[in-house]
C-alpha cells in the first residue's frame, strides 16, 4: 500500500489493493477519502497493504480445560475476554499479534473484538452502526494505531481504533457503541471464568501461534520505540507501561489507572471515583495482572468497597468480587456488577496521545 498526503485539502489518496482493484483487472485504483478531522502528520502507511494482517470471523472456540488446543498459551499469556451470547469467550494476544480484528457472531450480537500490538490497545465494538458488516484491516496507522475499516461502506470509511469513530469516507464523525472487555493472564482466566471458552488450535496451528512476531522486547514498559511510527510523547509514565483507562465523559477527564502504580498496593486495590456523572470503582488483582472499570451498584443500592488480604469486599453486606465485578461469596453471591464499557487498556503514551488533558488517578 501507498498513501500520498495534501495536508491543505486534509485529504489523502489511498491505493488500495485487491478488494478495489479495477474491473478490468489492470490493478489498484487510488481513492480519495476525506480526512479533515485528523492530523496528518501523525498518519502513517503500515507497509502491509488492506487485508495485509487479516482479519477473521467466528474462529472455533473450545472449553479452557481442553490442553490439547490451549497449547500455545502459557499461564503468563494475556488474552482478551467478552462476554457474548451467555458465557465468557477469550480471544488471546497470540491471535491478536496476527489477526488485530476478530468479527464474532453469537445470537443477536455481532461484535468485532479488537487489538493494535503497536499500541497494546484492546477494545470491542457493536457493528450494528454498520449493519453488521465486518470490520477489517486497513494497513493504515494513526499515532501508531490500528486503523479499521468496515466492508459495508460504498467507498472507504477508517476507523482509528482508540478513537473508536469513523474519521474518513463516508462514514466521517460515526461512533461505535463499545462492549466492555477485561484484559488478564490466560492463567487469570481460567481462574476467573473456569466455564469460559478460548479460541482453540490444532498442533499445527498452535507453532504459528505460540510466540509474539514484534519480539520479546516490544512490550517492556521502559521501551520508548514505536517502530518509529510518529506518536506524541508523554513521559508522566514509562511509555508502554500497560493503563488502564477511562475517557472523558459527561464532563469527566479522561483517567489513567496505570498497572505498575496499582502493583505497588498490593495483591488487590480499589479505586472510588465519579466518572461520567455517576459512581464508579476501578479493581485490581495483581496475580492476574487485571483491572476493571465497574458501576457500583447492585438493585439500585450503592455500594463501597474494602481490601482485605485476600480480596476485595464490599462494606455493605461483606460480599467478596472478583476483578471482573462478580460476588465469588456472600449476600451477593451470584451477582454481577456492570462493568464500564468505554474502560481499555492501551499503553501508557498511545492512551495520553489519544486522550488529551490525561489525569493520572495513581502515581
Amino acid at each position: 500500500m501507498t498513501s500520498t498526503f495534501r495536508s491543505a485539502a486534509a485529504v489523502f489518496a489511498v491505493t488500495a489493493l485487491a478488494a478495489a482493484c479495477s474491473d478490468d483487472g489492470s490493478g489498484p485504483q487510488v481513492r480519495d477519502i476525506s480526512c479533515g478531522t485528523l492530523d496528518l502528520s501523525l498518519l502513517a502507511d503500515g507497509g502491509v497493504g488492506r487485508d495485509g494482517i487479516p482479519a477473521i470471523t467466528d474462529p472455533l472456540f473450545v472449553p479452557v480445560n481442553q490442553d490439547s488446543e490451549t497449547s500455545y498459551l502459557t499461564d503468563a499469556s494475556r488474552v482478551i475476554g467478552i462476554f457474548m451470547g451467555g458465557e465468557w469467550l477469550a480471544i488471546p494476544h497470540n491471535i491478536m499479534y496476527q489477526h488485530e480484528i476478530v468479527n464474532l457472531n453469537r445470537g443477536a450480537d455481532q461484535v468485532a473484538v479488537t487489538y493494535c500490538p503497536l499500541t497494546g490497545s484492546a477494545l470491542a465494538f457493536d457493528r450494528a452502526a454498520v449493519d453488521g458488516a465486518e470490520f477489517g484491516v486497513s494497513g493504515l496507522l494513526y499515532q501508531a494505531n490500528l486503523i479499521m475499516y468496515d466492508r459495508n461502506s460504498p467507498d472507504e470509511s477508517l476507523w482509528p481504533q482508540m478513537f473508536g469513530q469513523a474519521r474518513c469516507g463516508p462514514r466521517d464523525g460515526q461512533i461505535l457503541e463499545r462492549h466492555p472487555v477485561i484484559e488478564t493472564t490466560w492463567g487469570g482466566f481460567k481462574d476467573l471464568q473456569p466455564a469460559g471458552q478460548v479460541i482453540g488450535l490444532g498442533a499445527s496451528d498452535a507453532q504459528l501461534y505460540n510466540f509474539n512476531p514484534y519480539g520479546g522486547g516490544y512490550e517492556v514498559a521502559t521501551n520508548a520505540d514505536f517502530l518509529g511510527y510518529p506518536i506524541p510523547r508523554d513521559s508522566r509514565r514509562p511509555p508502554k507501561e500497560r493503563v488502564l483507562g477511562l475517557p472523558a465523559d459527561g464532563g469527566s477527564v479522561p483517567i489513567a489507572f496505570p498497572f505498575q502504580a496499582m502493583t505497588e498496593q498490593g495483591a488487590y486495590w480499589v479505586g472510588e471515583l465519579e466518572h461520567g456523572g455517576a459512581p464508579a470503582a476501578v479493581f485490581w488483582d495483581t496475580d492476574k495482572r487485571a483491572a476493571a472499570a465497574v458501576r457500583p451498584l447492585v438493585d439500585g443500592q450503592p455500594l463501597t468497597f474494602t481490601v482485605q488480604g485476600d480480596g476485595i469486599y464490599d462494606n455493605e453486606t461483606g460480599s467478596r468480587w472478583s476483578v471482573t465485578g462478580q460476588s465469588t461469596s456472600g449476600t451477593h453471591q451470584g451477582r454481577s456488577l456492570e462493568m464500564i464499557p468505554e474502560a481499555y487498556v492501551a499503553f501508557w503514551e498511545p492512551w495520553a496521545a489519544f486522550n488529551e488533558g490525561t489525569v493520572i488517578f495513581l502515581e
